[in-house]
């Protein structure tokens, strides 16, 4: 069982704390701000795409904890370098709920990750519940970054319908790699005519001014009735409790408020 645990993202840290586990944590991601004060518990050993190696090790870790094949170098050297690593690649909403169980199981914590997902999983069904009273549903379109355009992962495009809306690029958040989510047209978006524009730039700040002034977006209605608005990363794009918490009451909020 891992005693010394390097969390190279944010969920990991989170569903540790909320485990009680927190005390196995010894390096967190530069990214991490969940819960609030891990920053100063926690020293910072990583970013998203890199990581200081030399600290890393030097913490002794029995088992690091990444996300996806954009840290597969990261893993691949510590790999290298001895260390027991986990990568997982969940991107859906049953996948964060599976993920919580895993860790949980590899701490010795089965039981209580248990019902620690099964609290968020009741959480999402109230959301859902609550958007199907909803007079109507938005068209919706999630913005994960400005240039070049790209849609919402597969958890996001899934929260919003979650939420009450529709993302107007669903096929799209099938897709797991950004490069397979890009939209090289603008006036693609602008023609599927979002009712509500929600952006979250991958940890820099939207530029509404910027979104709300694209050439041909004129008529768009989201643009037209003011409906841009941000969605802090933290709580949306990473894959843990956060998006199924704080990050799906944001959109159901801004989506009621609409309807």
């Amino acid at each position: 069982m891992p005693e010394r645990i390097v969390c190279l993202t944010e969920e990991p840290t989170e569903v540790l704390y909320a485990l009680g586990e927190d005390k196995r944590i010894v390096g967190i991601s530069q990214f991490t701000v969940r819960p609030e004060g891990v920053r100063k518990e926690k020293p910072m050993v990583s970013a998203f795409t890199s990581a200081r190696h030399e600290k890393i090790l030097a913490l002794d870790p029995d088992l690091v904890v990444g996300f996806s094949d954009i840290q597969a170098d990261i893993a691949r050297d510590l790999i290298k370098a001895g260390i027991e690593v986990w990568i997982s690649n969940h991107r859906t909403v049953e996948g964060i709920l599976s993920y919580v169980r895993r860790l949980g199981a590899m701490v010795g914590a089965a039981e209580r990750a248990d019902r620690y997902a099964d609290s968020l999983a009741r959480h999402v069904e109230s959301v859902a519940e609550r958007a199907a009273g909803l007079p109507r549903r938005p068209r919706v379109y999630f913005e994960e970054w400005n240039d070049p355009h790209i849609t919402g992962i597969g958890w996001v495009s899934e929260l919003i319908g979650i939420a009450g809306g529709e993302d107007i690029f669903g096929e799209l958040g099938r897709s797991s790699l950004a490069k397979d989510r890009i939209i090289a047209d603008p006036m693609e978006i602008a023609a599927r005519r979002p009712d509500v524009i929600l952006a979250s730039w991958c940890g820099k700040k939207v530029q509404i001014d910027q979104i709300r002034t694209r050439p041909g977006w004129e008529e768009v209605p989201a643009v037209r009735d003011d409906r841009i608005h941000e969605i802090d990363s933290s709580i949306i794009l990473q894959p843990g409790p956060a998006a199924l918490t704080d990050g799906l009451d944001e959109i159901h909020r801004l989506l009621a408020e609409w309807a």
